[in-house]
């Protein structure tokens, strides 16, 4: 499920996404009566950092506040962003970009395929079920840490205010980026990156 301009909708709206993205499933309600429903999906969204839409252009036009910047921004809760596993900031594209050509040795997109169902694959063979499905005690076992990754992630833990389901949705994240490396263990590097993608506190504090 794809939601483009993600603070334009209804916050209540955007707040009964926790459900299903925590359990996959979504309980509905009449009456006296209760029905679960399976509701598992991927979920892709797209925003603007700011009211203007430039807070972080490259040349530095943006003319908000910092409390328009806080405000707009503070239409998603944390607990839902919680939820993201990636968040990556794209800023605008220099004009000199937009007439490079694009490079013959770019990965094509049959390439990304091949790399990205090997990685299914080999996750179905390890425990039978995508790293995203693995429960607490199945990251225990498979998403084990050598000493220097150790440390890294206590760091991140401290620093970003990680919460008990960012910190292991972190290393069900660094046990894919391996997985697409073919790396039997979680790396410092392949942790690294997925420390990276879960810094959405500076979506709420920038």
């Amino acid at each position: 499920m794809f939601l483009d301009e993600l603070t334009e909708f209804d916050r209540h709206v955007l707040e009964v996404l926790r459900e299903p993205l925590e359990t996959g499933t979504i309980a509905i309600s009449r009456a006296a009566r209760q029905v679960q429903f399976p509701a598992r999906f991927q979920l892709v969204a797209a925003m603007n950092p700011c009211p203007q839409g430039c807070d972080i252009d490259i040349n530095g036009n943006c003319a908000c506040t910092p409390e328009q910047i806080r405000r707009y921004r503070g239409r998603i809760s944390a607990p839902l962003l919680d939820r993201i596993d990636i968040h990556i900031d794209v800023p605008r594209v220099a004009k000199e970009q937009l007439r490079q050509k694009t490079a013959n040795e770019s990965e094509s997109s049959a390439d990304v395929q091949q790399r990205v169902c090997a990685a299914r694959e080999i996750q179905l063979q390890r425990q039978q079920k995508p790293n995203a499905y693995m429960t607490n005690k199945e990251i225990e076992k498979y998403c084990a840490l050598e000493e220097e990754s150790e440390k890294l992630i206590d760091t991140a833990f401290e620093k970003l205010g990680l919460s008990a389901r960012g910190y292991h949705r972190t290393l069900k994240l660094a046990r894919t980026i391996a997985d697409l490396e073919n790396s039997e263990q979680i790396l410092a590097n392949h942790l690294s990156e997925a420390i990276g993608y879960r810094q959405y506190d500076r979506l709420l504090n920038k």
